[in-house]
């Protein structure tokens, strides 16, 4: 199957997923929960962010501000908080050189703007591109491993590099971005919720 099917199939079987309408309450939301989720589920992501927003509501200039052991206790539900304290210090420093102004960091250049998430400790290509199409709308492939799940079982077999199966998929599949949001939100959606290759076949067999 090619990659345009595997997108119309869970689209026929899944269809617009609702919880991308109004789910975040600012771009710094979906910046800070991309590092957070790193390495752990969103479960244990979602306090922190509220305590974020808590807080600080979200606003870069006051989390920078704070030193990071008071950052550390906001984030701490999300596990590895050291390591990610940094990160997202590491990010907002990058982004004071644009004023923390959502506006012209989105208006970089799709390639110059995922080489500087690229450039920062803590930030590799799977969260670069989340937040990229997250927070500055940018069309594109996150290859995680739902992903890589799901093509396998459609008999898609990907590259092993992520950058490769990016590309890939990029040149097979023309979306603007909300669809590619879509369809890694249904990728999310079923790789939580179907494990076996059995249930896959249940959920997908009749499309």
């Amino acid at each position: 199957m090619q990659v345009s099917g595997i997108y119309q199939t869970m689209f026929c079987q899944l269809g617009q997923q609702p919880w991308l309408e109004d789910w975040q309450d600012s771009p710094w939301e979906v910046v800070y929960g991309g590092i957070l989720v790193q390495n752990t589920s969103w479960a244990n992501v979602a306090p922190s962010l509220q305590n974020l927003k808590r807080n600080f509501n979200f606003d870069p200039i006051s989390i920078l501000s704070i030193e990071n052991d008071g950052l550390i206790q906001n984030i701490r539900p999300s596990g590895f908080y050291t390591r990610k304290s940094q990160t997202i210090k590491h990010v907002l420093e990058w982004a004071s050189q644009y004023d923390f102004s959502i506006k012209e960091i989105h208006d970089l250049g799709s390639h110059r703007l995922r080489k500087e998430l690229l450039s920062l400790v803590g930030i590799g290509p799977e969260t670069a591109d989340y937040i990229m199409m997250y927070a500055f709308e940018r069309p594109g492939f996150i290859c995680d491993k739902y992903s890589r799940r799901i093509f396998d079982w459609f008999g898609y077999q990907l590259p092993n590099g992520y950058d490769q199966a990016k590309q890939k998929v990029e040149q097979e599949l023309q979306l603007n971005a909300k669809e590619w949001q879509n369809f890694h939100a249904m990728i999310v959606n079923s790789g939580k919720r179907i494990k076996t290759k059995k249930e896959f076949v249940n959920e997908f067999i009749n499309c």
